[in-house]
């Protein structure tokens, strides 16, 4: 399948925020975030936030998924790090290739980096898949306060 990745725009907004709500209505997640949340994620997706970036995965006019990526320090690693987040995928769109390239892409585009991500355990072609990309499992858990 043909496709392209270009960052998020401000017309994006209505139909990146309707694959936000199914992406946390999934299983893939934890929570269910909130209309606040999607809505805050997004405007700072499309601003000039240094730590955020917001990318469409598209084919046409048509938008197949969305992902963000977060930038930080890993203090454990020693180096800069990008945290996959929200990589998502309309369901038609799913199995056919695109988080891995996007995967690769970010790897070129930010070089020398440590690359990580949270996925369910129950969710196993995910792992299968960032396992072939050469994720592996951290043996701690992740904990977390709002």
């Amino acid at each position: 399948m043909e496709y392209k990745i270009r960052k998020m725009i401000l017309s994006d907004k209505k139909e990146v925020l309707f694959m936000m709500k199914n992406f946390y209505a999934s299983d893939a997640v934890y929570t269910n975030g909130s209309d606040e949340i999607f809505e805050n994620d997004f405007e700072n997706c499309v601003n000039e936030n240094p730590y955020l970036e917001g990318y469409i995965f598209y084919s046409g006019n048509e938008i197949l998924g969305y992902t963000m990526v977060a930038k930080s320090f890993s203090t454990e690693f020693g180096k800069q790090c990008i945290w996959f987040e929200d990589l998502y995928l309309k369901s038609k769109y799913r199995g056919v290739g695109i988080i891995p390239s996007f995967i690769e892409f970010i790897k070129q585009t930010y070089p020398n980096w440590i690359y990580r991500l949270e996925v369910e355990t129950e969710n196993t072609h995910a792992v299968h898949v960032y396992t072939k990309k050469g994720f592996k499992q951290l043996p701690y858990i992740q904990m977390f306060e709002t």
